[in-house]
Order: structure tokens, then sequence, then C-alpha cells
């Protein structure tokens, strides 16, 4: 996203562009089986795009949200859905961003063109999957 917007808008965008290629014959998957994502991704907006996708959330709820809520009484609804030690598997993905956010060039977007930024995005992929091959015997 564009400077300090945030990833949040770009969550609909990026359930457009989503194709997972199969191992075999067959169309590509679109639809992700979970999502996990963090607060700023409980908007009512985001949770309805993902409900009519049919994507199980594991998003938590920000405090306002829970006080807006409980203020409405019966009128406020459930609280959604959480799992929280589902949520505890959410690190391995902002761990892999933390490493990506090592190389200078790529962690400051320093590139002008969005496809100078993927390539650095996927040359960092590529680099760590080999890094990862060589402890393999």
């Amino acid at each position: 996203s564009a400077g300090q917007s945030g990833d949040s808008p770009m969550l609909p965008v990026l359930l457009d562009h989503l194709s997972v290629p199969r191992i075999g014959p067959g169309r590509p998957r679109t639809t992700p089986d979970r999502l996990r994502g963090d607060k700023a991704y409980s908007a009512r907006g985001h949770r309805s795009l993902l409900r009519s996708r049919g994507i199980t959330t594991t998003i938590p709820e920000p405090a306002d949200q829970i006080a807006n809520r409980k203020r409405r009484g019966s009128s406020g609804g459930r609280p959604p859905a959480f799992d929280p030690v589902d949520y505890k598997n959410r690190n391995h993905v902002e761990r892999s961003f933390n490493h990506g956010k090592q190389w200078r060039g790529f962690a400051t977007r320093y590139d002008k063109l969005g496809i100078v930024y993927r390539g650095a995005a996927v040359l960092n992929a590529i680099i760590r999957w080999l890094q990862r091959l060589r402890d393999t015997p």
C-alpha cells in the first residue's frame, strides 16, 4: 500500500488476486482455509467479506469494538469467534515478514517500480529457501 495507509485496506485486493496452483490437475485455489490477522483486520467490512467467501477467521477484537458491543447490550450481538491457541500460530508469518525486513532496500521500499520490489521479495524467498535446503541430506 502507498505511504502510511497500512495493510488493512489491501485485504480485498489481495483476496481477489489470490491464486495457489495445485500440485496435480485442477484449477488453482482462490480461497484460503483460514485467515489469521491482527486487530487491524477486525473491521465489520473485512469480517463480512471473509464470511461471504467462506473463510474461517482468527482475528482478535479490539478493545473499542468490545466496549461498543457491550454498550449496545443485547442489540450489540455476539462476539466473533476467536481461537487464542490458533492465533499463536500467526507469529510464523510475522517472523517471516521480519526476516524480509533485514534487507534494507526491501524494508524501506526504495525501489520505484513494483516489479523491482516484487523481484526483491522473490529473490529473498529463494535465498531463504536455499538456506533451509542446505541443511537437508
